[in-house]
């Protein structure tokens, strides 16, 4: 027992020793290359006095890195996200300067812009060095594993299993792939770009993958409100306008997201999908989850551990990470910036614009998202939570601007499958067991945008059907995403909406909002639901030239005379009622287009008229009404069509809606289920639901009236790191795993500066 003490204690002494020793040799090789660097007096040194005052600022530098990186990046929550990541380089140069002038004799120096340069290096080399060694030690690696499990193990009190291993029921982790469809996934697999998947695929024993159907609204909001909350009743696309408060909803605006929380939860009496000892990462909305980290809807609140960006301390805390990290978002706006140039040299289309801050919303979305939301999930993991959500958005954001089958979006694609073969390994190490359920919440359709293809934007031509007065140019409908409206909420800015909300158009003139490829029109002078005959007696070009225009699949409009009717191409109509499957204008959008059009024409917030694009489905392609060659939100091919990748010990999804629905669980009634998957968010919810129950028993539903999530974001953390004033970490924060570093990533070769490509 006690050698096997020493040897652990001897195996930490020659890592920590070989990291000084790595830094040393650098700090001396940057003193020799920068000239405004110096490790010398005046009037110079002998080698070995150079070499014992570059091992001195090494060693002084990373105490520091230690001690005081984590008090800072507690004391600067207050910044906004975004900007803190661009701090980070200039704290770990206040950091070396600090430590060369622990030297004694004054023989260190710097000028601040080169010590930003020096201790980025630094930084970077001793994670590498550390990495690098972990590696090629796997029995170190794995006593560092099980060391930090039976650490958060103790500190929970959570008892260990009589043969020392893993004790309890097992947990499950659900992994939102954000935007990527069954098809991009499989194909993805099979074409070698995510080997993780194609192993779980490839294992007979192991997972299984299956479609599932969006509901017309195919966009995150309304996806992740029903699979979290069990409804998105009344969520009729990703912003709409509601006529009695004159207010535009975003789904991806924290004031609304809290808002469609309570309402989905008012509704079905229920606390969400992670109520019990649960974590929500990354997401729109809680589900009722008591740990919490870049959550949308909690941004709205206030109070502490309630920001959506309470989740980035524990990740930056430690410097290795933070500039790891902030290198990586440097290189990924390179990148976004090299493949938007050659795009435009090589003229492909269909291209949208990807200047502005694009570039910077790309890589928050790519690398800082990912790598914080990944870390919080591993520390979620060794804490030994029951269940966690988590969602990655870095595909669904380069997929709208690259096209969803783009070379960008493929390379995306591999580093997600590299964050989601680090989850799989560090589940080896757990306290509990896991089950890992990849899904996504909807998938793209490519397609040229409607004002690219036409040469003018849905407003301008329901302007022209109105009779009102046209820019001469086409104004670009602006792009919303949820990565998008993240950084503008971490920069404290408004999304894209809230302007419209604060200063809602004239009363006569219509509200004409675009989610994807599918736009809603709204009369806010005309109370309640517009009639078809109210806009025909008003405008009465306006009906027929939307349905009559090429771009246009569909409309959805209300009749006082035949009930809600749709209406399409060469004057066809036919009553919701009696609306079918493969048969008049919904002829070409598949399987459960009528069940979907139905439902959403029951919503209370429906627009006065619904406006699907054209679909063409030999190439799959629609017409973003947004500045999208990747869109979904509307009706017409991938983007329907998500996927669930499950494990074969879990029930099939098929057999758990039947058992469901056969107990009366479906909440607006019974939902047939085609042979191929689920259908909606709401039954894939109770698809979770099942296989939670499953593997840990009955989860309590909450039936607390106006309960909003979270009941408990107040309470310490329990493995989060003290804060400065020694109090604990709070709900959101990830535990001392991630401060540790080598777990959360190891460095991404494809995270380096990009260069030409083949």
């Amino acid at each position: 027992m006690g050698d096997g003490r020493w040897r652990k204690a001897g195996g930490t002494l020659v890592r920590v020793v070989s990291v000084w020793a790595v830094s040393t040799l650098t700090l001396l090789a940057l003193a020799g290359i920068l000239p405004d660097f110096r490790l010398q007096a005046d009037d110079g040194d002998t080698v070995t006095r150079t070499a014992f005052t570059a091992a001195w600022g090494a060693g002084a530098f990373g105490l520091l890195s230690a001690l005081v990186w984590p008090v800072l990046v507690r004391a600067l929550l207050i910044v906004p996200a975004l900007v803190l990541g661009a701090l980070v380089f200039f704290l770990n140069g206040s950091l070396l300067l600090i430590a060369l002038r622990l030297i004694p004799d004054g023989r260190g120096d710097a000028n601040p812009e080169t010590a930003v340069v020096v201790a980025a290096v630094m930084s970077a080399v001793a994670s590498a060095t550390s990495t690098a060694l972990a590696v090629r030690d796997d029995d170190a690696y794995r006593r560092r594993l099980s060391r930090l499990a039976d650490r958060r193990r103790r500190r929970s009190g959570t008892p260990q299993s009589a043969d020392g291993g893993r004790s309890g029921p097992p947990g499950i982790v659900f992994v939102q792939l954000d935007g990527v469809g069954h098809d991009v996934l499989e194909q993805a697999a099979a074409d070698g770009l995510m080997p993780t998947v194609a192993g779980l695929l490839a294992d007979e024993a192991g997972h299984r993958l299956t479609p599932w159907t969006t509901d017309w609204s195919s966009q995150t909001g309304a996806s992740q409100l029903g699979i979290l909350h069990g409804s998105n009743f009344d969520v009729p696309a990703f912003r709409w306008f509601e006529k009695e408060t004159g207010t535009v909803m975003v789904s991806s605006r924290p004031a609304s997201a809290l808002e469609l929380q309570r309402r989905a939860i008012a509704r079905t009496h229920d606390g969400g999908l992670l109520t019990v000892d649960g974590a929500s990462r990354g997401n729109l909305f809680s589900g009722g989850a008591d740990q919490l980290a870049l959550v949308l809807s909690m941004a709205a609140r206030r109070g502490k551990g309630r920001r959506s960006r309470a989740g980035y301390f524990a990740y930056f805390s430690d410097p290795a990470n933070a500039v790891r990290t902030a290198l990586s978002f440097v290189a990924e706006v390179g990148r976004e910036i090299d493949q938007s140039v050659r795009a435009r040299v090589r003229k492909e289309s269909p291209r949208v614009k990807r200047g502005g801050l694009y570039p910077f919303i790309r890589a928050f979305a790519t690398v800082v998202e990912r790598d914080v939301v990944v870390a919080a999930v591993i520390g979620d993991m060794f804490a030994g939570r029951t269940a966690v959500y988590a969602d990655l958005v870095a595909y669904d954001e380069v997929a709208h601007h690259s096209g969803p089958h783009s070379r960008d979006a493929e390379k995306v694609l591999t580093r997600l499958d590299r964050s989601l073969g680090l989850i799989l390994k560090i589940a080896d190490h757990t306290p509990r067991d896991y089950r890992i359920v990849l899904l996504s919440d909807h998938g793209q359709s490519p397609g040229e945008t409607f004002a690219g293809r036409y040469g003018l934007t849905l407003k301008d031509l329901v302007r022209a059907g109105c009779g009102l007065p046209v820019p001469r140019s086409a104004q670009r409908t602006r792009s919303a995403s949820e990565a998008r409206d993240a950084v503008r909420i971490a920069l404290h800015r408004p999304v894209v909406g809230e302007r419209e909300a604060e200063h809602p158009p004239r009363p006569s003139d219509p509200v004409v909002l675009a989610s994807g490829n599918l736009g809603l029109l709204s009369f806010p002078d005309i109370s309640g639901r517009a009639s078809r005959e109210q806009l025909d007696r008003r405008y009465p070009a306006l009906l027929g030239t939307l349905a009559s225009h090429p771009g246009v699949g569909f409309l959805l409009v209300r009749s006082q005379q035949h009930g809600s009717v749709v209406l399409g191409p060469g004057g066809a109509e036919v009553p919701v009622a009696e609306l079918r499957d493969g048969e008049g204008p919904i002829a070409v959008f598949g399987a459960g287009a009528a069940q979907a059009v139905r439902r959403t024409d029951g919503f209370p917030h429906v627009a006065d008229v619904m406006v699907n694009s054209m679909y063409d489905p030999e190439t799959g392609r629609v017409h973003a009404f947004e500045e999208q060659i990747g869109s979904h939100g509307g009706l017409g091919g991938e983007q329907s069509r998500p996927f669930l990748l499950w494990p074969r010990t879990l029930t099939d999804p098929l057999d758990a809606v039947a058992a469901d629905t056969r107990r009366g669980e479906a909440p607006d009634g019974p939902v047939e289920a085609p042979p191929d998957g689920p259908v909606g968010a709401e039954t894939v919810h109770r698809v979770l639901a099942r296989w939670l129950r499953e593997l840990s028993g009955p989860q309590v539903p909450l039936q607390q009236e106006g309960f909003a999530g979270a009941v408990r974001v107040d309470e310490p953390f329990p493995d989060a790191p003290a804060g400065a004033d020694g109090s604990a970490g709070t709900a959101g924060e990830v535990g001392p795993v991630v401060a540790e570093g080598s777990l959360t990533a190891a460095p991404d070769p494809d995270d380096a500066v990009p260069g030409p490509r083949g």
